[in-house]
């Protein structure tokens, strides 16, 4: 099997290094991932600048894998289309370093990239790992292959796309493994306003969860109650149900 990694915390991103290792015992690994971190850039692409791409070499000495200056997605359309010799079997984005659950998969690079990754008809999981004071993100990165094996054991259809969530290992071991919706409750929005030293105004946007839990289980309240959560995703924003209905408007040329 070959696995294309990418990320938006960006190439040298530890969570990268440690999903790698994990992953070469499923197969080989290439690496192509924003040279800088892209987090929030959600599906950005870059048309009116180049796409610098450098190889990289990890700290003992051997290729790492490329580093481009663009977005998460930009990464993997330039990986599949340019840089690999032939397009993978998989691709995985991660790990995120913090959770990307609720209405942040839309803002999320992350998955963004895994979302490209699946227009390709390609498998494709993002994987992100929930806010903490340290990270371990050894630790994640064996229960993330962990998920991904059995993904892949269930031989999901070509192009299928997940969005998985590992709890904090500082909470203690996950639960289990549930799946489960993506959770639409809204975040706190708020900034936070402050002056720099020459007295400018500038904003600061804060952050607190969803305000409201209840309801059915989402990947939000999951992954708040200690599980691995995995969503299937997908991109065809349409709404379906409403099509026939709109369609009997009184439309006008």
């Amino acid at each position: 099997m070959h696995i294309l990694l990418t990320n938006d915390d960006g190439v040298f991103a530890p969570g990268l290094r440690a999903l790698r290792k994990e992953l070469m015992k499923l197969g080989d690994v290439t690496v192509a991932a924003p040279a800088l971190e892209q987090s929030g850039v959600a599906h950005t692409i870059t048309l009116l600048t180049p796409l610098v791409v450098k190889q990289v070499d990890d700290d003992d000495g051997t290729t790492l894998g490329w580093s481009i200056e663009g977005s998460p997605a930009d990464s993997v359309k330039l990986a599949i289309c340019e840089l690999m010799a032939r397009p993978p079997d998989l691709i995985v984005s991660g790990i995120n370093s913090g959770a990307n659950a609720g209405i942040n998969v839309l803002y999320s690079g992350t998955v963004a990239a895994a979302i490209e990754g699946s227009f390709f008809k390609i498998t494709s999981i993002a994987v992100s790992l929930e806010l903490a004071e340290h990270f371990d993100f050894p630790h994640a990165a064996k229960q993330a292959r962990k998920v991904i094996e059995q993904i892949l054991a269930n031989k999901p259809a070509n192009g299928s796309l997940f969005n998985v969530n590992l709890p904090a290992h500082s909470r203690g071991e996950p639960k289990g493994v549930r799946v489960v919706p993506m959770g639409l409750g809204r975040y706190g929005e708020g900034f936070e306003r402050r002056q720099d030293p020459r007295g400018r105004t500038y904003y600061w946007m804060t952050y607190t969860p969803p305000y409201d839990l209840k309801g059915p289980e989402t990947d939000v309240t999951a992954l708040c109650d200690r599980y691995i959560t995995v969503t299937p995703l997908h991109f065809d924003m349409t709404r379906h149900d409403v099509i026939p209905e709109v369609a009997k408007w009184d439309w006008k040329d």
